[in-house]
């Protein structure tokens, strides 16, 4: 063969690892993809970091702007002392708020999964007119999805006693946090145990506790804005992907069928995975986002 005959070489998109000071403390980012692009943010859950979408990235890249942040306390975003910040959901959006407009990102699509989803919400309520789509993945906007794990969290929602507060420190061990990437997952030899031992490593660092405990409770905040998000979904029908892992017991599947009710155009696609479905279905949903955002953004 020669050099005329050659198949052009596709490119690979480069990843830059960055950092912004918002009102004094460092939010880490991952970017990548051209500057001109459509804008998909991407918002991590519980107890990962942008680490979750590190092989996602790369797909998303040679045709969309991808920013994927780290909240304060997660990655390697600062993590200040719980006494010197506020650690609510309300203030992660507010700062993922003020990193989007530092960063000069108009509109953009988000990918909400865990506690990206409440995060991500939040900035819709504030922001409508600058949401273009959605991809959700195992995040609740609808109380049929808070089943029996989330009972004991609950209680501390309800009683905020140091008895109830200790009970969940459970949530942040390494058992635990290997079970939220094993647990339900279709082939295991998929997933890498880099996943927990990375994650644990930063849960165990000085004072972390305390902050994801804080986060925990504060959780309990964005159930009366369900009701809100909602509302939103309905009038503003942002184009909807779900992708969401069947077999996760945190968000289990009756969590991703109630979004129909206010999204009926929404794609639903229920995956044989777990909490983590990237790790074990990423050549499943990866063609799944990418037609879908080719259907619904603008293309250059």
């Amino acid at each position: 063969m020669n050099q005329l005959e050659r198949p052009a070489a596709r490119t690979v998109p480069v990843i830059y690892y960055k950092t912004k000071n918002i009102d004094g403390v460092k939010i880490f980012y991952r970017e990548a993809g051209p500057l001109d692009a459509p804008v998909v943010l991407l918002l991590h859950g519980f107890p990962t970091s942008s680490h979750m979408f590190r092989n996602l990235i790369p797909l998303l890249a040679d045709r969309y702007h991808v920013i994927a942040p780290d909240y304060p306390g997660y990655g390697h975003s600062d993590a200040p002392d719980h006494s010197a910040f506020a650690y609510t959901f309300a203030n992660l959006a507010q700062v993922i708020d003020k990193l989007t407009v530092a960063l000069g990102l108009a509109r953009y699509s988000m990918y909400v999964m865990d506690y990206g989803a409440p995060i991500g919400y939040r900035l819709a309520l504030a922001h409508p007119e600058r949401v273009q789509a959605l991809i959700v993945q195992n995040g609740n906007a609808y109380t049929e999805g808070l089943g029996a794990f989330w009972d004991p969290i609950k209680a501390y929602w309800k009683t905020d006693t140091p008895a109830n507060r200790e009970a969940l420190s459970r949530l942040l061990t390494l058992e635990l946090t290997r079970f939220q990437y094993t647990d339900g997952m279709s082939d295991l030899s998929r997933i890498s145990p880099d996943n927990w031992l990375i994650d644990q490593a930063l849960l165990d660092r000085p004072g972390n506790r305390e902050i994801q405990l804080d986060l925990l409770h504060d959780y309990g905040t964005n159930v009366p804005l369900y009701p809100d998000f909602q509302a939103f979904f309905r009038e503003h029908q942002p184009p909807t992907l779900i992708v969401w892992g069947k077999n996760d017991v945190i968000f289990p599947e009756a969590g991703a069928h109630p979004y129909l009710r206010d999204l009926p155009a929404a794609e639903l696609h229920l995956l044989d995975s777990g909490h983590f479905a990237l790790e074990d279905q990423l050549d499943t949903m990866a063609p799944l986002i990418l037609d879908f955002l080719n259907c619904n953004l603008p293309q250059r």
